[in-house]
């Protein structure tokens, strides 16, 4: 993986090296040459790495995705920062799955850095809401979950905030659970 500005570089160059061939009457070189170039300041903006991530989450292969994130080796000068958000929060998904101290520390750099999409961060909101829950931060739960409801404009993630929120409530009154009486275990 190389640094984002490469492509930058690599799309000026085939620009005008577009702009001479359409100089020199070659007006299809040149318009082909302008889409390639289109092509490299597209991935500047949206790299393919996370791309490529996002649709492998979406058939559900997480090892996929992780190796493919995988090859992003330094996401500070590979990515740029809203790119660097999703990075963390792809991450932050997959951990989730598995490690929740880790996908906890993922996502809020993903949270720290911004999402470009509201629901995606609302969805990263959410998902700290219920991390918060199970640690038992309640008051931070609903917090993150109220900021998820004013996030979630398109009501695309209505459904998951109010599974989240019953099973919040669920918790909530459910009984604590306790692990024996110590001064009868003394007594043994």
């Amino acid at each position: 993986m190389f640094n984002k500005n490469i492509k930058l570089i690599i799309a000026a160059a085939i620009f005008a090296f577009a702009i001479y061939q359409i100089y020199e009457t070659n007006i299809g070189n040149g318009i082909f040459l302008i889409l390639l170039a289109a092509i490299f300041i597209l991935l500047y903006f949206k790299n393919e790495f996370i791309l490529l991530s996002f649709l492998k989450l979406r058939k559900q292969d997480f090892d996929g995705a992780k190796r493919l994130l995988a090859k992003i080796k330094n996401p500070q000068t590979a990515l740029t920062t809203k790119q660097q958000g999703y990075y963390y929060y792809l991450h932050g998904i997959m951990a989730s799955q598995s490690n929740l101290t880790q996908a906890e520390k993922h996502l809020r750099k993903a949270e720290k850095l911004g999402l470009s999409m509201d629901h995606d961060m609302a969805m990263v909101k959410m998902t700290l809401a219920g991390i918060a829950a199970q640690k038992n931060r309640k008051n931070e739960a609903k917090n993150l979950m109220k900021e998820a409801k004013t996030l979630d404009k398109r009501g695309m993630l209505t459904e998951q905030i109010k599974m989240m929120e019953q099973q919040m409530k669920r918790a909530a009154s459910a009984p604590k659970q306790h692990y024996g009486n110590r001064q009868q275990m003394r007594r043994r």
